[in-house]
């Protein structure tokens, strides 16, 4: 074991003093590697962020497909006052990740000070997360996504109101084989856990009770830290996130009579899928000019008497990404 690193400040006292039991936990957590940490902050800490939390914009509420729905993030943390400015200093400053690494076992963790997909989270009565994998390369920097830090900000919340992360085996086979584990998202409860090519995670629909649905929100702080290498049984082609589509209701089988809310999921469910197809698509169809005009550049430079190689490499590519 080596030696223990400082925990910062703003850390509770039961969390600063729990490091080696943290590590033990999370190297032996299932399906994938993860932490659930209570009163993680101090309380008063927790409870500025809080305090201190945006409200609701619709111009931080697009989602990948451009069109406004019920979650809104917002990664410009140090504008959101000085609690956030003690938690940006905090998360990027030496002790911190080295802290963490001591109790995740990942060595060399950097910090993102783009908050690529983090900073604060904000889902509606409605919104859920279907399973998924995160993109594993960071866009600009290059380098590989290793863990997600989310702190969860609801002071009252019940399990019947959905909404809680869920941990899966794997959402591709059948749902009596797919292991979950489900953590409600209470007041200052921290998540921490790997993300690899097999840490599928999402989060249940939001069902709020009536009369609630407009003054209560799921909220949340989430923090990503990347490493400059990755063990070699971890590596996989650069990729987006990937989603997998959730089952339909156990209780749809032949014979049953479809209700209105029947009806409605199955509509949810085959428009989520068509606009995941279709964003899909998008991404090949730039894909696909890219590659054309790279083709065509080398055409310009290479002439008819230039190395031919590099032509038959361009169309290699594109062919690839037609068929």
């Amino acid at each position: 074991m080596s030696e223990p690193v400082k925990a910062p400040d703003i850390l509770s006292e039961t969390t600063r003093s729990a490091t080696e039991s943290l590590a033990d936990q999370f190297s032996h957590a299932k399906p994938f590697r993860h932490l659930v940490i209570d009163n993680f902050f101090t309380p008063e800490f927790c409870q500025s962020l809080l305090d201190k939390f945006p409200g609701f914009d619709d111009k931080h509420a697009r989602d990948e497909n451009g069109n406004i729905g019920r979650k809104a993030t917002y990664d410009r943390v140090r504008s959101l006052g000085a609690p956030y400015v003690t938690l940006d200093d905090t998360v990027k400053s030496p002790d911190f990740l080295a802290w963490v690494s001591q109790i995740t076992g990942i060595p060399e963790l950097l910090y993102d000070p783009n908050y690529f997909g983090g900073g604060t989270h904000e889902n509606r009565h409605g919104q859920d997360l279907d399973p998924h994998v995160d993109f594993n390369k960071h866009p600009t920097s290059g380098h590989y996504r290793r863990l997600n830090l989310i702190v969860y900000l609801n002071h009252e919340w019940q399990d019947d109101w959905g909404g809680a992360i869920e941990f899966h085996k794997n959402p591709r086979l059948e749902p009596e084989q797919n292991n979950i584990t489900k953590v409600t998202p209470l007041f200052n409860r921290c998540v921490i856990f790997e993300t690899t090519f097999w840490s599928w995670h999402g989060f249940e629909r939001i069902n709020l009770p009536e009369g609630d649905s407009d003054s209560r929100s799921r909220k949340s702080v989430a923090l990503y830290f990347y490493s400059a290498e990755r063990p070699k049984e971890e590596m996989v082609k650069p990729h987006s996130t990937i989603y997998v589509e959730r089952p339909l209701p156990e209780h749809i089988q032949p014979g049953h009579t479809l209700s209105d809310d029947d009806y409605q999921r199955i509509k949810v469910l085959l428009t989520r899928r068509d606009q995941h197809l279709e964003r899909l698509y998008n991404n090949i169809s730039s894909l696909t000019a890219h590659a054309e005009g790279l083709e065509h550049r080398l055409n310009s430079q290479t002439g008819a008497t230039g190395d031919p190689r590099w032509k038959r490499f361009a169309r290699r590519i594109k062919a690839k990404l037609i068929d």
